[in-house]
């Protein structure tokens, strides 16, 4: 099958903002406890955090992590998670129907977040709490020492402010299902003067305002619109949250859920215009996508947890969904999406991280693995960096349940002037056929390929495990020529790939 691209230095979209590879933890299941931290595993440190699980997050060169929620932080106290952790409370967490002895709070996160080399987006309870107690956690992470809670910071450990500049004012308080559920207008006065006063403690800090939880809420994108009146001249982002799923078992189906992805996307970035408008507003507002994979698989077995029939079990497994192969068709079409929304997604966090619906898996006492769909974030958080290129693509697509005339060939594209690199991310939807594009490029000097990768399983259903940890990798690509300004590739049926130029 044929298919036609060009891409010309001069039709570009937007810079890709480094934030869109960000992701996500929160105190749920095992992401923090046997994920991140783990006393006594034999690749800890002096403070408990896994070696092994630094390691592989370090490699994948995240921006920002959000903590410590989601729908956990709708009815956290900070200031349990301070102090000598002897000292600290075990609390029953209702969003997940476990407990939680507070073993890692603020000091503990932040200097996993040094030991990474990442930074913190921290999470502030807007649920069962307030403005004092928002501007209370703001001043001990930001506060200078002199003052109350900058005071008490240094007598737990750490005189410097932690200079945390990433604040999201709530989690989902657009849906039922929350600690503290509001309406819009309940919700969007809150946010407004919680914003407001921490402006006065922090006129640059960044706040990001709820958005809605899912592109199915009956309040969307309502909800989007009045929030947003609330608070438009006083927060930078509105979050938005997805997650993708193939319960029909419908491959072509489920490979075309990020078109509904990019009406989402389109459909706030409209919402946003309109409240500019409205209010003769000069201030850009973006999107923070900030809870984005897929997840379903682990339902079945998480619902006696979340139902209350096991009590309330410490950092039981819960939401480990085992990728497949046929998840990194899907993760790569949604990363192919950020990037050609570019200019207006500017930050987005794949949930979660570590165990919890997550890239990367641990064995409490054992190992820790790349799961399937570790192997596209890392390509585009590696090498997704520069311009997002506006490609023109002629391609033959096929009818889904979300979509007409869904194009087999889904590519994106970023350009590195100054390395002097183009780098393709391609998936061919096409479960029989090879697609074979013709790649025209224009203005970017003499290009040459300097890297192919593909990944490419006879099997859908194949997962990495703990007893077979690369039965999904990427393997070297054969066969991409550079020839005349035109890139030609074979791309195999079902396969996802990432093709790198730069300039001889």
């Amino acid at each position: 099958m044929k298919a036609t691209v060009t891409a010309h230095s001069d039709f570009t979209i937007s810079q890709v903002d480094d934030r869109v590879y960000s992701a996500f933890l929160e105190h749920l299941g095992r992401a923090i406890y046997t994920g991140i931290y783990e006393p006594g595993h034999p690749t800890a440190d002096k403070d408990g955090m896994r070696g092994d699980v630094v390691e592989l997050v370090r490699d994948l060169n995240i921006p920002y992590v959000r903590y410590p929620g989601g729908n956990f932080v709708s009815a956290y106290n900070w200031e349990d998670g301070i102090g000598p952790q002897e000292n600290r409370p075990v609390r029953l967490d209702l969003a997940w129907h476990t407990a939680d002895g507070n073993a890692v709070g603020v000091h503990e996160f932040m200097a996993w977040c040094d030991t990474v080399g990442t930074k913190a987006m921290l999470a502030i309870n807007l649920g069962s709490r307030g403005l004092d107690e928002a501007r209370n956690f703001v001043e001990y992470v930001n506060g200078p020492v002199g003052s109350y809670w900058g005071d008490l910071r240094k007598k737990n450990g750490h005189a410097e402010p932690f200079n945390v500049d990433m604040w999201c004012l709530g989690n989902e308080m657009d849906g039922p299902w929350q600690v503290g559920h509001k309406t819009a207008d309940e919700y969007g006065r809150l946010a407004n003067e919680t914003a407001k006063t921490l402006r006065a403690f922090d006129k640059n800090l960044q706040l990001i305002v709820c958005g809605s939880s899912n592109s199915d809420m009956k309040t969307y994108p309502e909800w989007e619109r009045i929030v947003l009146e609330h608070t438009y001249e006083s927060v930078d982002y509105i979050s938005l949250h997805m997650y993708f799923a193939n319960r029909a078992k419908h491959t072509q189906n489920y490979l075309a859920l990020n078109h509904k992805l990019d009406r989402y996307i389109s459909t706030v970035e409209g919402t946003i215009n309109l409240v500019k408008a409205n209010k003769r507003s000069t201030r850009d507002v973006a999107i923070s996508f900030d809870e984005w994979n897929v997840w379903y698989h682990s339902n079945a077995q998480d619902r006696a947890i979340l139902e209350g029939n096991s009590g309330w079990p410490h950092a039981p497994r819960l939401l480990e969904d085992i990728y497949n192969f046929e998840d990194v068709l899907q993760v790569g079409c949604i990363l192919n999406t950020f990037i050609r929304k570019s200019n207006v997604v500017k930050i987005a966090c794949i949930a979660q991280l570590v165990n919890v619906i997550a890239p990367i898996m641990t064995e409490p006492g054992g190992a820790a693995w790349r799961q399937t769909i570790y192997y596209p974030y890392y390509f585009a958080s590696i090498f997704g960096r520069g311009v997002a290129l506006n490609l023109a693509v002629k391609c033959p697509g096929y009818d889904a349940d979300v979509a007409d005339n869904v194009p087999y060939l889904d590519i994106a594209a970023t350009h590195d002037a100054e390395a002097g690199t183009v780098t393709f991310f391609a998936v061919n939807r096409h479960p029989t056929e090879d697609l074979i594009p013709e790649i025209a490029l224009h203005g970017f000097g003499d290009l040459q390929v300097i890297d192919h990768q593909v990944m490419t399983h006879a099997n859908l259903s194949a997962v990495n495990s703990l007893t077979a940890q690369a039965t999904v990798t990427p393997s070297k690509g054969q066969g991409a020529k550079m020839e005349n300004g035109t890139l030609s590739v074979a791309l195999k049926p079902h396969s996802y790939t990432m093709i790198r130029l730069a300039r001889r």
